[in-house]
């Protein structure tokens, strides 16, 4: 296998919305290229980066995986990402470490969610990127109105370099308008073209798509603009030499044409990628930090030292975790030791490898800008740089948004925990949008994704892959307990049998503190009436019985406990019964004090197009939710509100029906207030009824 440098290398990553073809197209490329012997097909499984087994019965891509082909010598490396929403950063993790991005959309379709947000992406990480309208073999595909989608969407920047040769099911071929040649396809799904002449009745109309391509890579410098006027055109190499310049600088987003499925176009994209998109060494330079945190630029030539960021972890149940990473300047070599600047420690590199799909193809080194795996990895993950010890430059990576929805999760057999959480640990380094915790309140295992599909998936995984059974159940809502208004109690416990009997009495003042406040216990005690030794033991068993709660099984919050007075027994009393006398006193004075439920409050951002926000906004308010304000950012808008956690728990999914995917929100914990009486009066209810179930299970 030729070690490849810089120049030689493009890497492409392959993004758009779920069912554009981007498989499938990968495929094709792999095919044409002559790196796989059949072309592989998501319908039965065959395709190289699809090739997770929930991947395949699921006939879509979960994660994102890479491939490579070698074409007239360039090496085009292909990372393929995943389109469904609630994977959406396996794409931007791919296009993290890519040097340009392709836009998948289909000819039915058009401009998508996905195709919005991966855009966004490419805008945020400066991306040169090509467009390719796929499945336009489809009936009702139309490649005249998916264009005029994405110059509405996107901006007369996109343009085309090729023009299809028949619609629909007659579909046959593309017209190159860059080298003024149709590749006219034979149906078999073989690849095999004839590239020739252009056809006479689509000829006037190549001629003037030509003339407008010519036209839109002459306004973007001011040499070629001059000779476009003075020569009444610009000639083949002003025109491929323009053209790249101008993908390079953004100015111009070429569309090309395929039906990968029946495998027509592919040859005409192979050559547009190697010839038109930029190299990985186009940008000399790369930026980091250096040691002490600062900013700084480093030089990217393969000569350098070496640096690669860890874009992504997956486990492989032959070589264990293995890590995928770009190189970003320099060498990197084969056991050899290198230092992870993001943790501050050295690591041992083994061997490197070349991923096609899950093959792994071993070679000694590789080089700035190439793409490249690593298995066992002893403490690096996803996000971290690695570099030469004496040259310590760390990337930044991305930040991962809050999950969207959280489930409580407990192992069907017992004494599985440790397990469960051993393997959630592993799937968290493949995917670290899934969260996993136990929450302090209600003492609940949580794990949380970016929707309940996600959630759903990575249960069949632990099933699967771990042998872990699991049961999903929403989470509890954390509420509490408080009084509204100061009681004065007593407790005493007494009690006699033969021998020693228990004596204890203690008389409190109960009364409200500020929300927030939790709970103080104040000793009043003067005179001995209970003496010292016993005081803890009634703040213990005032805290044991607030923490079981008096409504609803709750624990009790914001309120202050006076001990005032008491009286013991020179023999019958001790600390347990204090501690006893101490809940009574408690249990006494919750009855007289008003008590109350409350519910935690979040602010919650909700970020959507302004069509959304008059439903969006209504939708809150079912949900007792008050919005607090507005703030307008070009075509998105961000509402703010605070909203009680109980009405937010499936929030993801209707804020997906409402905005058709284009939403997203955070949640962020806020304060607790009181619940409204009505839905009290439900809550302690069905706590009562669970208690009584629980009893009588027992």
């Amino acid at each position: 296998m030729k070690v490849y440098s810089g120049s030689e290398i493009r890497n492409v990553a392959v993004v758009g919305h779920n069912d554009t073809g981007k498989t499938t197209l990968v495929s094709q490329l792999l095919f044409n290229a002559g790196a796989q012997t059949r072309m592989g097909r998501v319908e039965d499984g065959t395709t190289v980066t699809d090739f997770d087994p929930d991947e395949i019965e699921r006939k879509h891509s979960i994660s994102s995986a890479i491939a490579f082909v070698e074409w007239k010598d360039t090496k085009i490396n292909l990372l393929d990402a995943p389109g469904f929403g609630i994977f959406i950063m396996e794409a931007k993790a791919a296009m993290r470490v890519a040097d340009s991005t392709v836009i998948v959309v289909s000819g039915v379709t058009g401009v998508e969610v996905t195709t919005e947000k991966v855009w966004k992406f490419a805008d945020e990480f400066h991306l040169p990127r090509a467009i390719v309208v796929n499945k336009l073999d489809r009936d009702r595909a139309s490649f005249p109105r998916t264009l005029e989608a994405l110059q509405k969407k996107f901006g007369k920047n996109v343009v085309p370099i090729q023009l299809p040769i028949g619609e629909e099911k007659d579909f046959k071929g593309v017209i190159d308008l860059v080298g003024m040649k149709a590749y006219l396809y034979q149906a078999d799904g073989s690849g095999k073209f004839d590239a020739g002449d252009i056809p006479a009745d689509l000829k006037s109309e190549a001629d003037e798509w030509r003339e407008k391509l010519i036209e839109k890579v002459a306004e973007g410098d001011d040499t070629l603009m001059e000779k476009f006027f003075e020569q009444g055109g610009l000639s083949q190499e002003d025109l491929i030499d323009g053209l790249k310049r101008e993908i390079a600088h953004h100015q111009i987003y070429p569309v090309l044409l395929t039906s990968a499925s029946h495998n027509v176009g592919g040859h005409p994209v192979l050559d547009a990628f190697a010839s038109m998109l930029p190299a990985a060494d186009e940008e000399k330079k790369v930026e980091g930090k250096d040691k002490k945190g600062e900013p700084a630029t480093f030089d990217r030539r393969a000569e350098a030292f070496a640096s690669a960021l860890v874009f992504k972890t997956f486990s492989d149940p032959f070589s264990g975790r293995v890590s995928l990473f770009r190189v970003y300047s320099g060498t990197l070599k084969s056991d050899t030791a290198y230092w992870n600047t993001t943790r501050d420690h050295e690591e041992r590199v083994g061997k490197l490898q070349l991923l096609q799909g899950k093959q792994q193809v071993p070679v000694s080194e590789l080089r700035a800008g190439d793409i490249g795996a690593v298995a066992k990895l002893k403490d690096t993950y996803t996000g971290d740089t690695i570099a030469s010890k004496d040259h310590q430059i760390t990337f930044d990576f991305m930040r991962y948004p809050e999950a969207a929805i959280a489930f409580a999760v407990e192992p069907k057999a017992r004494g599985d925990e440790d397990k469960l959480g051993a393997a959630i640990h592993r799937i968290i380094e493949e995917d670290p949008t899934i969260k996993f915790e136990r929450d302090a309140m209600t003492k609940e295992f949580l794990i949380s994704g970016q929707g309940q599909l996600h959630v759903e998936i990575v249960v069949a995984k632990l099933k699967k892959k771990y042998n872990v059974d699991v049961v999903l159940h929403p989470p509890k809502v954390p509420y509490r307990e408080t009084i509204t208004k100061p009681a004065d109690a007593h407790g005493r416990h007494k009690k006699q049998s033969g021998g020693h009997g228990q004596f204890a009495d203690c008389k409190i003042t109960m009364e409200p503190l500020t929300r927030g406040a939790d709970f103080e216990f104040v000793d009043e005690i003067f005179g001995g009436s209970i003496p010292r030794q016993y005081i803890p033991a009634v703040e213990k068993g005032i805290q044991d019985a607030r923490v079981k709660g008096f409504l609803a099984g709750f624990p009790v919050v914001d309120f202050r406990v006076r001990l005032k007075d008491g009286q013991f027994h020179d023999v019958d009393s001790s600390e347990m019964a204090f501690k006893i006398a101490g809940s009574l006193a408690f249990q006494d004075a919750m009855e007289k004090a008003k008590p109350t439920l409350l519910e935690p409050i979040f602010h919650v951002d909700i970020s959507a197009a302004s069509e959304y926000v008059g439903d969006i906004m209504g939708d809150l308010n079912s949900r007792r939710g008050r919005v607090e304000g507005v703030d307008a950012e070009e075509e998105m808008q961000t509402i703010h509100a605070r909203v009680p956690l109980a009405e937010m728990l499936t929030y993801g999914s209707t804020l997906r029906s409402i905005t058709q995917g284009r939403g997203s929100f955070h949640m962020e914990y806020s304060h607790y207030e009181e619940v409204p009486k009505q839905l009290q009066e439900k809550i302690i209810a069905e706590a009562k009824k669970a208690k009584e179930a629980q009893a009588a299970a027992h």
